[in-house]
């Protein structure tokens, strides 16, 4: 099934200008078109809509030493809570949390990288309210984190 998410801004880059009432167009694990909700309304015809308050943007890499948490799964857990769908290498330095970043489809990267919303790549989203905090974090085309 195809989702739009849509947001009161959208950033395809957190340098670029936001898009006010822009959305993203996902199916799958993938994007499938950026741009004005209304225009993804008529090129994607009966797809589901997710709106969310604040602002839209690619997913972010965590880029220090996973949160400690009870277990592996926590802690991976942890950073999707963050808006974060990849980790750096050197800081997932355990079978255990390996896996657990594979089964959460968390991308384990050997440097850091820009990240950006563009089909069809992978669909890695996260939502920002106007303090910072992350309100939903989509991880591969799946919602992975939301917040109360």
């Amino acid at each position: 099934m195809l989702t739009i998410h849509t947001a009161d801004e959208l950033r395809i880059s957190w340098d670029a200008d936001p898009l006010k009432d822009g959305a993203v167009a996902v199916e799958g694990d993938r994007v499938a078109g950026t741009g004005p909700l209304d225009v993804l309304l008529e090129r994607f015809p009966g797809a589901r809509v997710r709106s969310w308050p604040g602002t839209l943007g690619p997913a972010l890499v965590h880029e220090g030493p996973l949160p400690e948490a009870p277990s592996p799964r926590e802690r991976v857990h942890a950073i999707l809570k963050s808006g974060a769908v990849a980790v750096l290498q050197e800081h997932v330095d355990t079978p255990e949390l390996r896996a657990a970043a594979q089964r959460n489809d968390v991308v384990v990267l050997a440097r850091t990288r820009p990240t950006a919303i563009v089909a069809p790549d992978r669909a890695d989203l996260a939502v920002f309210d106007v303090d910072g905090a992350c309100i939903a974090t989509v991880c591969a085309g799946r919602l992975v984190h939301r917040r109360r």
